[in-house]
């Protein structure tokens, strides 16, 4: 086989096209993956649009697993037909952030198949920026994850997601027996985010989401955690206007939550969760919302409330989330709501785009 069918985006345009292109070979120190699953992230398109592209044209999709195809002269410690996940993030792996469990902010991070978030000159992104919306993806080996034999390929696609919840539960800082107020909570991270809830100690869970009914149906992922719900479709049409949505929050606690963990893309959401948190509490932020906070600094200051913004998620987190998964401590498959074949993949960015139904997690399999 000498090409392959891959889902393209070019520069100037921000729809995406499917083509034929070549089979990726592998470099010296790359492997070459048969893509058995890859997943769709809702704010892909948005992130294209915006520019955050930095390198056209390209294979979309940073999130990938398969088994080995094909190895490079220097790799070793993998075998040709291993079952591996792809991990997305590029990183130089020797900065200070890198050797401390921070590398998503290293300077040479960016994404496979997605963004890239730093100006600097980024050689391994211009290297390994095609993406898993294909058959095979080509990546270098130290960013191959060897799969426990109970995780399906499915579950390994998505991985990073879970990753990246776990990253935002640690940012946290939780106590033992925390309430937690998790928006945007019928997406992709939110669901993440609820099925990790038992695994980090939260006792107590507030949902906000746009929608009672889709609301109400990823309250069962919530395990043995005690879940109320908040549809900002139910709140008075001003909320957005007369902090609304904060008073909900504080009328299921009074006492304020100990952390909002929040995916709220855009609008006044963000804000008015935090005015719902407890003196010390923290807000955990990666919606990449652009609506300014709706009170000064000194608030922050009286309060003694912390704001921490993160991207993505590290190396550890990740595997931190594959023990998880390999220990049978933590199951998922659930979460995988939607399956695609390649040749569906603009149908299915469409549908991910309009929300019409609910889409937790969503894959495409080639």
């Amino acid at each position: 086989m000498t090409v392959m069918l891959a889902a393209r985006a070019h520069r100037g345009s921000d729809s995406v096209v499917l083509e034929q292109i070549p089979v990726p070979t592998p470099g010296p120190l790359d492997v070459v993956v048969k893509i058995a699953s890859a997943g769709l992230a809702p704010g892909m398109m948005r992130l294209l649009a915006s520019g955050a592209f930095k390198h056209l044209p390209t294979t979309l999709g940073h999130e990938a697993a398969g088994t080995i195809a094909a190895l490079g002269s220097q790799v070793s410690g993998i075998t040709v037909g291993e079952r591996v996940r792809v991990h997305p993030n590029l990183n130089c792996r020797d900065c200070g952030y890198c050797r401390t469990d921070r590398d998503m902010m290293c300077a040479q991070q960016a994404m496979i198949g997605h963004a890239a978030f730093s100006r600097a000159p980024m050689p391994l992104y211009d290297r390994y920026h095609d993406g898993a919306l294909a058959e095979y993806i080509r990546v270098p080996h130290w960013l191959i994850d060897k799969l426990p034999d109970n995780v399906g390929f499915d579950v390994a696609a998505k991985v990073h997601d879970l990753a990246n919840a776990v990253r935002a539960l640690k940012c946290a800082d939780l106590p033992l027996g925390a309430t937690v107020i998790v928006t945007a909570a019928t997406g992709t991270m939110g669901t993440a985010t609820i099925k990790l809830a038992e695994q980090h100690g939260i006792s107590r869970l507030i949902l906000v989401g746009r929608n009672a009914d889709r609301l109400e149906a990823v309250r069962a992922l919530a395990g043995g955690v005690a879940t109320d719900i908040v549809a900002i479709d139910e709140l008075d049409s001003d909320w957005a206007t007369t902090d609304g949505l904060t008073a909900r929050l504080r009328a299921l606690a009074p006492d304020g939550a100990d952390a909002v963990i929040d995916f709220i893309p855009d609008g006044p959401a963000t804000g008015q969760a935090m005015a719902g948190l407890a003196t010390g509490g923290t807000l955990v932020h990666m919606g990449a919302n652009r609506t300014p906070l709706p009170f000064p600094p000194a608030a922050l200051m009286i309060n003694c409330w912390r704001y921490v913004g993160t991207r993505s998620c590290t190396r550890t987190d990740a595997r931190e989330v594959l023990a998880l998964l390999g220990e049978g401590a933590l199951r998922v498959e659930e979460l995988i709501t939607q399956r695609f074949a390649l040749a569906e993949v603009v149908a299915a960015i469409d549908a991910m785009q309009r929300r019409d139904e609910p889409m937790w997690m969503t894959v495409v399999n080639p």
